[in-house]
């Protein structure tokens, strides 16, 4: 047979799709921001599947909605390159490296959980996960909380949560500040509206994907009433609200997870699989993966595989409901406040993380503050690859426990 490998892409570009994300899906270390790296090199000026303008919009986007940002990026260009079969495509093909890393690591961890090596490899792990979140805190900070307004929201939403940590709090706390950010918007706005904007908001209404969106809400209100107290539906649930509650990035899922699931997995199974998401390639969602596996144990397959696309699915439906809109939604000046205010509460429940569960599970000893320490300064002033530290922490915990 003489085809080749693009003779054959032509005939199938649902194929191509699949190949071109597999690819990535395989070498894409560094998390979200890396991610969307790749896709601009390789989608915008490599492949030129669209155009920078396009790819902006679609980035802009993932960046409002709840969900993995890199994933929902990955997800928008597939369907505009072949529809929404492309974008599942897509999914699958940026996924499945890291999902089937993720899963191996739950079971080669229930098999060896018991041996001095596998402890020690969980012992440095765990303090890479304090250096990871360090990291995402700062790095957030510095983009998000500029303003006093913003900063406040961060100081105060972290006291709350470590005051009362709950997963109430939390969506209180998105909520709040959205309204905050929102309400300061249209103090700063002209009352009267001008023919222009009633006619932008009347376009917003029709390219807004209605089934899509009806389908995230009664997803997010339904489930929680459906879900009996044990069993897949109730796991399904619990992964699917964590998703819909996701802004800022993948690390935020570390907190809402922890309500949500942290009572049933042990903090050692819980901090390992979160720091393995950080050496990973690919969506760091894949979390939920090894998370799965661990919460049906006999059945870790059906397991990781049900937590997977429970958390990756609010954000791809409100991809499918308002990709069309996006262009002319995000102009609104109260929608753009809101946005901001939330991204700046992030930061606190981050923080509040960064107290419970991560330092006070990880660290125990001074030799635990030098080890973060001389990780955090490796990673955020040499560089160092996350990929090479995970590797070095690993190593170092499995020397420490010898």
């Amino acid at each position: 047979m003489n085809l080749n490998i693009k003779t054959i892409f032509i005939m199938n570009p649902y194929l191509e799709i699949f190949w071109r994300f597999f690819n990535l899906g395989l070498i894409s270390f560094g998390g979200p921001a890396a991610h969307i790296g790749y896709f601009q090199q390789t989608f915008v000026q490599k492949y030129k599947w669209l155009d920078v303008q396009a790819y902006g919009r679609i980035v802009a986007l993932s960046q409002f909605l709840p969900g993995p940002g890199s994933s929902q990026v990955g997800f928008a260009i597939g369907i505009e390159r072949a529809g929404l079969l492309g974008g599942i495509m897509a999914f699958l093909g940026f996924t499945l490296p890291s999902f089937l890393l993720m899963l191996l690591l739950a079971m080669l961890g229930s098999q060896f959980s018991d041996t001095t090596t596998f402890s020690g490899m969980v012992y440095g792990l765990k303090l890479l996960a304090v250096v990871i979140v360090a990291d995402a805190i700062l790095t957030m900070a510095k983009s998000f909380c500029q303003q006093k307004l913003h900063l406040a929201l961060a100081l105060v939403s972290a006291i709350a949560l470590i005051l009362v940590s709950t997963s109430q709090v939390q969506i209180g706390i998105i909520i709040i500040a959205a309204l905050v950010g929102a309400l300061f918007a249209k103090q700063s706005l002209v009352t009267s509206e001008d023919t222009s904007c009633s006619e932008n908001r009347n376009e917003i209404k029709k390219e807004i994907n209605v089934t899509a969106a009806l389908s995230f809400l009664l997803l997010f209100l339904l489930l929680p009433l459906a879900s009996a107290e044990q069993g897949w539906l109730a796991m399904f649930n619990d992964f699917y609200q964590a998703g819909s509650l996701v802004f800022g990035g993948g690390h935020v899922v570390l907190p809402l997870l922890q309500h949500s699931v942290g009572t049933i997995v042990t903090n050692d199974q819980f901090l390992t699989g979160y720091a393995a998401a950080q050496a990973v390639p690919g969506p760091m969602f894949t979390f939920a993966t090894f998370l799965g596996a661990q919460l049906m144990n006999e059945h870790m397959f059906i397991g990781a595989i049900i937590a997977t696309l429970a958390l990756f699915l609010p954000g791809f439906l409100l991809i499918v409901a308002f990709s069309k809109a996006w262009h002319k939604l995000s102009s609104e000046p109260l929608i753009a406040s809101a946005l901001s205010s939330v991204n700046a509460a992030v930061v606190g429940i981050l923080i509040a993380a960064m107290y419970q569960p991560i330092s006070q599970s990880a660290i125990h000893s001074i030799i635990d503050v030098l080890i973060v320490i001389a990780g955090f300064i490796l990673l955020k002033f040499f560089r160092l690859p996350v990929l090479a530290l995970v590797v070095s922490f690993a190593t170092f915990g499995v020397i420490l426990k010898l």
